[in-house]
């Protein structure tokens, strides 16, 4: 017989070793085939799989439930990766690819519901399509939210196991300069310089961050002109934003939208928006403290709440106004890195500490603070 670290072990490499890229549906297929039979024997009820662009995000809703586990299986690494660098255990760290994000957290939630007696109000939601921003899984995932009192998101802890009650609202922008192609050197006062129209852009751009308020406005990829002796008719350059409020959010895709052309003759097109709101802390504070309760119940050291810079799926229900808590999953480091590992010992006393919240929870049905539910 097993004891309970050696099963979550055996669970956690046999996940990390059916690998699962957001962008192969096969491998995805396969990994969706061996989460459904687990989760499907745990629950006592059959998944719904929900295909979007050929990918199956697996759904076990509950009729009245009082809380959605969330968390995603899909990871960044291409399969084949394993071969390079495959699962292994080394004084207490397992390390593969996706094991710290985030499959660890999904062994954590098979675990969780495995040690609740009553699943009757408990949903769980594991998607195909987290790492490329869950384009295809929102519908489903504000869905589930909407119908649940609260949601818990198994992504990785923050250090030393904290809890995240806040994340970073992402927006992701386009902008496309075109001026007038000319002869560099015979008439160059002929041309509109779609390069020089970029650089205008790109500063009156960076100029909408907002430090004080940890709002970054940050042009990153861009691309000019045809050839060296040729006045560029085209430019383009891609923009990342990300705030802690949704009105920071707001406020600079406003400005963005409303940049205008510098030089005379050239236009300027801004593409994009918001792609996740903030996690706010109001909508998680309230199940902090509960959070604290089943710890202390547990006799263990109540996990701080801390903020995290990277955006989840907790961004998409925490909008909504649905009472989320993030950072659920498995202790551990370097998510997307070749160094991404979890620390064994702590996955039974999180996967014990998940199931005595989810208990709490569903037996006390609705609360945890909640703001009002965004329609």
């Amino acid at each position: 017989m097993l004891d309970e670290s050696e099963h979550l072990i055996k669970r956690l490499r046999e996940l990390v070793e059916c690998e699962s890229p957001t962008e192969d549906r096969a491998a995805l297929s396969l990994c969706a085939d061996l989460l459904d039979g687990w989760f499907t024997s745990a629950l006592g009820r059959p998944a719904q799989r929900v295909f979007t662009d050929g990918r199956q995000h697996l759904l076990w809703a509950a009729d009245d439930p009082a809380v959605l586990l969330l968390g995603h299986y899909d990871t960044v690494w291409p399969v084949g990766t394993l071969a390079d660098i495959p699962f292994t255990i080394d004084e207490g760290i397992a390390r593969g690819p996706g094991v710290f994000d985030m499959k660890a957290g999904i062994v954590l939630i098979l675990s969780a519901v495995e040690q609740l007696a009553d699943r009757s109000r408990l949903s769980v939601l594991l998607t195909a399509d987290e790492e490329t921003g869950s384009v295809g899984s929102r519908t489903v995932i504000e869905e589930q939210a909407r119908r649940s009192a609260a949601v818990l998101v198994c992504e990785p802890s923050a250090d030393g196991g904290a809890a995240k009650i806040a994340r970073k609202g992402v927006a992701r922008y386009t902008i496309t300069l075109t001026g007038r192609a000319a002869h560099a050197g015979l008439e160059p006062h002929l041309g509109v310089n779609a390069s020089l129209e970029m650089a205008h852009q790109m500063l009156a751009t960076a100029a909408l961050a907002a430090p004080e308020l940890g709002t970054t406005v940050t042009p990153t990829v861009s691309s000019s002109g045809t050839t060296v002796n040729t006045v560029p008719e085209a430019a383009v350059f891609e923009v990342d934003v990300r705030a802690w409020e949704r009105g920071e959010l707001d406020r600079v895709d406003a400005g963005l939208h409303a940049l205008t052309p510098v030089l005379g003759g050239a236009t300027v097109t801004v593409v994009g928006g918001p792609n996740r709101y903030p996690l706010e802390p109001k909508v998680a504070t309230g199940l902090l403290a509960e959070l604290h309760a089943a710890a202390e119940s547990l006799g263990i050291a109540p996990p701080a709440g801390e903020r995290s810079g990277g955006g989840s799926d907790a961004n998409l229900t925490g909008a909504l106004g649905v009472p989320t808590l993030c950072g659920l999953g498995a202790m551990g480091a370097h998510p997307h890195g070749r160094d991404e590992h979890v620390d064994v010992a702590s996955l039974p006393q999180r996967a014990a500490l998940l199931a005595e919240l989810v208990r709490r929870l569903c037996a006390s049905g609705l609360g945890f603070g909640s703001p009002q539910v965004r329609a």
